[in-house]
């Protein structure tokens, strides 16, 4: 490794403070709680009300109910892994379903597997939701800890202890030493939460998109019987070959 390679990783290492996206993957990361525990009480009531209710004419049209608020909560999330994750997340759905009757939609979305697909992340997002809080508020707390220990080691007693020994934190240069400890630590949990964005941002990706989408639908493609010509605006191209009679002239 040469001076370059390690140039190269020390200004990723501590870049990621400077960059956009760490704080936008940061303000997801702490939207992911809230959010699934929401998007959980929400399923887990109307799903069951409505497979409770199914064998009365009242459970079907509550289910149907369940089914477009969650299309339109994964939806919601699609839109979040775009804007604050930066994720390419393919659409939701095929672009001739918007030109069909009611009916046909539902049936569409009944069929679509993003529909399904959708459900399962949005209950993903509970306990992954869980996980990212104890994660983030952990990597934060030590991290605020060490920093703010010049400001208080003379307040309190602070002390570490490992094992037998004990470290107690009694001068400002063992201060600024545990604070200077902080800031890298806290550059590497910024690290971590990256990792843990990106892992939401490829769960959004193939869970949130239809990777048929893009592909041409029957519904796309116009009939015959809905052309119509107008003979009075058709113009036909005619074309002729005029033969040219040449001179020959010999000097």
């Amino acid at each position: 490794m040469d001076l370059n390679d390690i140039t190269k990783w020390i200004r990723d290492f501590f870049g990621v403070v400077t960059k956009r996206q760490t704080y936008l993957n940061l303000t997801y990361l702490l939207f992911t709680f809230p959010l699934g525990t929401a998007y959980f009480i929400f399923l887990v009531t109307g799903l069951s009300m409505g497979l409770g209710l199914s064998i009365t004419l009242i459970g079907l049209p509550i289910l149907i109910l369940m089914l477009v608020a969650w299309w339109e909560l994964a939806a919601f999330e699609r839109q979040l892994a775009i804007w604050l994750l930066g994720v390419d997340v393919p659409p939701m759905e095929n672009r001739g379903i918007k030109y069909q009757k009611n009916f046909e939609k539902i049936k569409g979305y009944i069929l679509n597997p993003v529909t399904w697909k959708g459900l399962v992340f949005l209950f993903i997002k509970f306990p992954l939701g869980i996980f990212t809080l104890i994660v983030s508020f952990t990597l934060i707390g030590i991290t605020l800890v060490f920093i703010a220990t010049p400001f208080v080691y003379k307040l309190t007693e602070i002390g570490y202890s490992s094992g037998t020994s004990t470290f107690v934190i009694d001068s400002l240069a063992g201060a600024l030493m545990m604070m200077f400890f902080g800031m890298i630590f806290g550059v590497f949990s910024l690290h971590i939460m990256n990792w843990m964005a990106k892992l939401s941002g490829i769960l959004a990706k193939n869970l949130l998109g239809n990777t048929r989408s893009d592909m041409t639908n029957e519904n796309n493609y116009t009939s015959f019987d809905d052309i119509e010509l107008d003979e009075e605006k058709s113009i036909g191209c005619i074309e002729k070959v005029v033969p040219i009679d040449t001179e020959y002239i010999e000097e």
